[in-house]
């Protein structure tokens, strides 16, 4: 028998290739055509999120073939496959954006399933839409195997052609799904023709890849650099670029590596790492969903980081990345000024990144840096001692009316308006709130609160781009507030406070306002409150009836109302690392 430079008779895969009473499994591998050689070196799981909902999955299918060469060429042996991905542009705005965060647990818990079934001794898993990201990262962290992730890549930016229905402020400037959300918005309004909307859905997207600005994809990108799990400056190539391929070739090689020196996912993913990663959130003004998707992520190493960590750090950390929503940049031009390690380094130059860090390369954080000759742009990274806010892009929030915390995005947000007191109105869904809007049954100075869109009580805890975008575009961004106890998009911009909680189906007080309570949102001290003494909060709490009823009373999203847990610390489904009895790799 052929033997393979790497100890078999401690990985996982062992199980499934070694010994004659293995002979039946073996027989299926030289069934696929694999060699003797090729079964009894490492098994290397090569995950993908591939299909044909978007444009930002629609890549990954080649990508993995880059990474199994990778694989390969430093003697393991790769074997691809896929798991689900919903895609939260194309699920926006309806039913089916109830999907969304629970496909997030899916995604998890199918590659947890399919590593431990097969006996795979490592992962490179391969994303590109929201919540396939984190999903993906927890599957590695849950199993803590050797594991590199690597990015889909961003989709390519689109430009309006110079035709007489397309209004000049579309011109000359890079174009993002966003635009289009909120072009819906202005077209409702009155302020765009049927044929200039018709013109412009057909250029906003141009290529594969994952929505340009610094959304949620394109945040959770930054965080797999940042924490260590993805190779340095991999996650910044757009889509298109045949770069990817190095980058994917490189990823196979380094999990090869890592099985050799025995790193698995925790020794990378610490709360130091995860720290890191917040920090990069922050200066680059990320989207709001990093605050759910960071403690997940550390849920699964059994770590305590919940949203006031992740807050705490957003808190005092500058904000100098000029990007979308809230600024001029798209993630192809972050790339170009040199990506995620530039930015790091910035924040190493006021002490703000752990340098100890282990990372899927098996250097530190810190000698990555090293490696790091460019410096920030000022034009899309600007230096961090002349930054463009002294404080985070993401602001955390608590009071009276979100006692276990709420969040928002400040980036592009002047200081001026970071203060907001109004009376509520108050809908009992995201849909009601849209129409209203579409309909402007709306005044100037309000606070719109959407409520039971929580995790449980959605279920799901939709994101709002539709009502948000809408508000956008009917210039009214700025002259209404809104909070809700589900989620934004990262492509959201506006004063809107998600992720308040407790949630309005487990009581919180955000069940409890009704039309023309005072609201405060005060994203400069942090506070988020209601103009009701607790006295009447009491009353109110007594003469609640309970959660709202919804229409979901079997399938996968109810099973996911039943389990999931609190926002504040991930909205996770399952007791997490400080629970386990054993470990995957050690079986």
């Amino acid at each position: 028998m052929l033997k393979s430079k790497f100890d078999k008779s401690k990985l996982p895969s062992r199980h499934v290739t070694e010994g004659p009473e293995r002979a039946p499994h073996r027989s299926y591998y030289y069934a696929m055509g694999m060699t003797e050689a090729e079964i009894h070196q490492p098994l290397v799981g090569v995950a993908t999120c591939w299909n044909e909902a978007a444009p930002c999955n629609i890549a990954l299918n080649r990508q993995a073939q880059a990474v199994k060469r990778g694989v390969k060429e430093a003697h393991g042996t790769p074997r691809e496959f896929t798991t689900i991905t919903v895609t939260d542009g194309i699920a926006m705005g309806h039913e089916g954006m109830r999907s969304s965060l629970p496909s997030r647990e899916a995604i998890a818990d199918t590659v947890e399933l399919t590593m431990r079934g097969h006996c795979y001794d490592a992962i490179v898993g391969l994303a590109g839409c929201d919540k396939s990201l984190p999903g993906m990262m927890m599957a590695m962290v849950r199993l803590n195997v050797p594991s590199v992730f690597i990015y889909g890549g961003s989709i390519l930016p689109g430009r309006a052609p110079r035709v007489a229905e397309v209004p000049e402020e579309y011109l000359n400037r890079d174009l993002t799904v966003q635009d289009m959300f909120e072009a819906v918005g202005r077209h409702q309004a009155g302020g765009l023709s049927d044929k200039a909307l018709d013109v412009l859905e057909r250029i906003a997207c141009p290529s594969a890849g994952a929505c340009g600005g610094q959304f949620t994809a394109n945040t959770m990108a930054c965080v797999s650099e940042a924490v260590g799990l993805a190779l340095m400056n991999s996650s910044g190539a757009p889509a298109p670029y045949e770069s990817r391929d190095q980058y994917g070739e490189a990823s196979g090689r380094a999990v090869m590596t890592l099985i050799e020196k025995n790193i698995r996912a925790r020794d990378i993913v610490t709360l130091k790492s995860l720290q890191n990663a917040a920090r990069v959130v922050a200066c680059t003004g990320g989207s709001t969903n990093a605050g759910l998707h960071l403690p997940a992520i550390a849920h699964e190493a059994g770590i305590d980081f919940f949203l006031d960590d992740v807050c705490e750090i957003f808190r005092d950390t500058p904000y100098f990345v000029d990007l979308k929503p809230g600024g001029q940049y798209v993630a192809k031009d972050l790339y170009e000024a040199g990506g995620v390690p530039v930015v790091m380094k910035e924040l190493r130059k006021a002490g703000l990144i752990h340098e100890d860090c282990m990372t899927a390369s098996g250097r530190t954080i810190g000698e990555e840096l090293d490696l790091i000759d460019r410096e920030a742009d000022g034009r899309v990274i600007h230096p961090i001692s002349n930054p463009i806010t002294k404080t985070g892009g993401v602001v955390g929030l608590k009071g009276n009316l979100a006692p276990e915390g709420a969040i928002v995005k400040v980036a592009g947000i002047a200081a001026a308006d970071q203060v907001f007191t109004g009376p509520a109105r108050v809908f009992e869904c995201e849909q009601d709130a849209f129409e209203a809007v579409q309909k402007r049954a709306y005044r100037e100075g309000e606070v719109i609160v959407i409520r039971n869109e929580g995790p449980a009580g959605g279920p799901g805890m939709r994101e709002m781009l539709a009502t948000t975008a809408a508000l956008s575009g009917q210039g009214m961004g700025k002259k209404v507030a809104l909070i809700t106890d589900g989620r934004f998009s990262g492509a959201t911009r506006g004063f809107c406070v998600g992720h308040v909680g407790p949630e309005a189906a487990h009581g919180g007080p955000i069940a409890l306002v009704r039309d023309g309570d005072m609201i405060t949102i005060d994203a400069i001290k942090g506070e988020l409150s209601v103009a009701l003494s607790e006295e009447e909060l009491t009353a109110r709490r007594a003469e609640w009836k309970g959660p709202r009823d919804t229409i979901y009373a079997s399938g996968a999203i109810w099973k996911y109302a039943q389990v999931v847990g609190a926002t504040y610390k991930g909205a996770v489904t399952h007791p997490g690392g400080k629970a386990e009895k054993h470990e995957y790799m050690d079986l």
